[in-house]
């Protein structure tokens, strides 16, 4: 899986490696590049609740997000279910244009 939780002396972060996902098809096809900051945008938009309490520090090649481990767990648990289903993407990315949501990507 490309998930990783990492613990560094009490410090939280959930990781995804960006790039080589089911769902980059359906990102690309789009109009987005399937990168980091694309997939913080996506969080951003289809999990508020989550977002505003992780902190992120994505890259181009990586998405990471940084908090408690339950509310890591609750965001990997999500993000999993999502970047499996190039279907779930193209809904949340249509949702999110349709709300005038713009991805940083």
């Amino acid at each position: 899986m490309t998930i990783h939780l990492h613990d560094f002396d009490g410090e939280h972060s959930l990781t995804l490696d960006a790039g080589g996902l089911a769902a980059d098809a359906a990102v690309v096809a789009a109009g987005h590049e399937p990168n980091g900051y694309f997939w913080e945008g996506l969080v951003r938009f289809a999990w508020p609740d989550i977002a505003e309490q992780v902190d992120f520090d994505s890259e181009a090649g990586m998405f990471c997000a940084i908090g408690s481990s339950s509310d890591l767990a609750r965001l990997r648990m999500a993000v999993e279910a999502v970047i499996t289903s190039p279907e779930a993407v193209r809904d949340i990315i249509a949702r999110a244009e349709a709300s005038g949501f713009e991805f940083d990507d």
